[in-house]
């Protein structure tokens, strides 16, 4: 005779425990345009300023991703909440075009544009040369030139963004204007990039290998 599991013998369901939420996965945007990843609930919040045109941002992006994003974010224990600081008509270029990928392809865009900063941003002093009239040129001009040289326009295209959609976003002046704002709202003592806040307290100039301990002190894992 079949001998029934202990637990289905005194007739209990034996009910699978659900997955755990993968928060790496999970975003949305504040009232002023940035981007919060991860859990909105997380008991560390990291919020960072930073820049595409800034080495020290896409050494942080780069080497941090592995941790800060995999397990951090991924596990509910921190969100990171980015902020736009425009330094250069190029930043900007690149930011309209991250935005442009929309809430589900942002992520995956400024992780992109992160990492292939030593690609695309040396090619922007070879145009500028080639054309020294273009900081005669309004902003936003510049911003497209600057993301049309570098190869990012072409980038965001391969990734499924069409030629009307990226014309549209950088003709949007309230969406350009919404990136440009979270510079002018920054806190008068954020004066270089990356600057981050832990848990509202500013935190002083950091590398991914500095700021990692002070995270995990806090309890991010």
């Amino acid at each position: 005779m079949t001998r029934l599991p202990l637990l289905a013998s005194f007739g209990l369901a034996l009910v699978a425990a659900a997955p755990a939420t993968d928060w790496s996965a999970v975003s949305h945007q504040t009232p002023k345009g940035a981007y919060v990843f991860g859990n909105p609930a997380a008991p560390v919040k990291l919020i960072e300023y930073g820049s595409y045109t800034c080495s020290h941002c896409a050494d942080f992006a780069n080497e941090s991703a592995a941790v800060l994003k995999e397990q951090m974010i991924r596990s509910g224990k921190l969100s990171l909440e980015y902020r736009h600081l425009i330094r250069d008509p190029a930043d900007l270029g690149a930011a309209v075009l991250a935005r442009c990928a929309g809430p589900r392809g942002f992520a995956a865009a400024h992780a992109m544009i992160f990492a292939t900063q030593a690609t695309w941003l040396p090619k922007l002093a070879t145009y500028q040369q080639a054309h020294p009239d273009i900081d005669a040129r309004p902003p936003i001009q510049q911003a497209r030139l600057y993301a049309d040289a570098a190869g990012l326009t072409a980038a965001m295209r391969a990734r499924g963004l069409t030629p009307a959609r990226i014309n549209a976003c950088f003709a949007d002046k309230a969406g350009v204007d919404r990136i440009t704002a979270m510079t002018g709202d920054a806190p008068i003592e954020v004066a270089s990039t990356p600057t981050f806040y832990l848990n509202g307290a500013l935190q002083p100039p950091s590398t991914w290998q500095q700021l990692e301990p002070i995270l995990r002190a806090k309890g991010a894992r």
